[in-house]
């Protein structure tokens, strides 16, 4: 059935006012943070990672007042934290383009790398080393060498959220930059959305509607513009201990994106 035709993808947002929120809850150091950070100023060029250029990313940007805030709290008392918005990471020109939720605060938000530092990365990089879309099975951090083939990784929301839930205005309000780091890409792009935040952010960087395209883990959709969209449940530490998310479930959904790629 055929899909509807995109439509002219919308203008950047202007910054969002929002009431003043309950005190903000820093979750604590647990066994699986990283055990070594690096200042901002620590970057080796050829690491991987986007420049701060103000359209497709902004290491500065405060447009979100609560995500803002979160962070200025995050790095009062974690001071050896990266604790700003976590840049795209990979090829500029690459085939294949991940795009996860957000960062994780002991995870990117901590290292300054996507999914670099907390669970939901393990399997994420073993996964893209396996099917020859990274150097290395491990990603500990942002200098270690490890260099994404033909694929990026980035989010949907570059702040880290309060408790992993970034607030609708606040995805609405970052998607500009998505929409400026998609339009760099390759036409025939598979974009892997990991879990529904990562699927909608996509088809609204392309003014698609979320309807018309329903997210599912395994789905696929061949998109106006030549792109093609395929779903999978986020990699997280909840969705593997429960088994909603398996090894090979996830494993399969890189297989098809290789195929894809490979226009087979």
């Amino acid at each position: 059935m055929s899909k509807p035709s995109a439509r002219k993808s919308p203008a950047k947002p202007a910054k969002t006012s929002a009431k003043r929120a309950e005190p903000i809850s820093i979750p604590r150091t647990h066994k699986s943070a990283p055990l070594k950070q690096l200042a901002l100023t620590d970057d080796k060029p050829g690491n991987g990672l986007w420049p701060s250029d103000g359209e497709v990313f902004d290491r500065t940007c405060t447009d979100c007042p609560r995500l803002a805030e979160f962070l200025e709290e995050g790095r009062k008392q974690y001071p050896d934290y990266y604790c700003a918005p976590v840049a795209p990471f990979g090829d500029r020109k690459a085939h294949l383009i991940i795009i996860g939720l957000a960062p994780g605060f002991h995870g990117a938000n901590a290292t300054g790398r996507p999914f670099t530092g907390d669970y939901a990365g393990v399997l994420l990089y073993q996964t893209l080393h396996k099917f020859g879309f990274a150097s290395q099975p491990e990603s500990v951090h942002r200098n270690d060498g490890l260099k994404l083939i033909d694929a990026r990784i980035s989010n949907a929301v570059k702040c880290v959220p309060p408790d992993n839930k970034p607030l609708p205005i606040e995805i609405t309000t970052c998607n500009h930059y998505l929409q400026a780091e998609l339009a760099t890409a390759p036409k025939n792009v598979v974009l892997l959305a990991l879990g529904s935040i990562g699927h909608n952010a996509v088809l609204r960087t392309l003014g698609l509607r979320a309807s018309d395209y329903k997210f599912g883990h395994g789905a696929e959709f061949k998109l106006p513009g030549g792109q093609w969209l395929i779903d999978s449940y986020h990699c997280s530490r909840y969705n593997t201990n429960t088994r909603r998310l398996t090894e090979a479930m996830f494993e399969a959904v890189f297989a098809r994106a290789k195929q894809l790629i490979a226009g087979t």
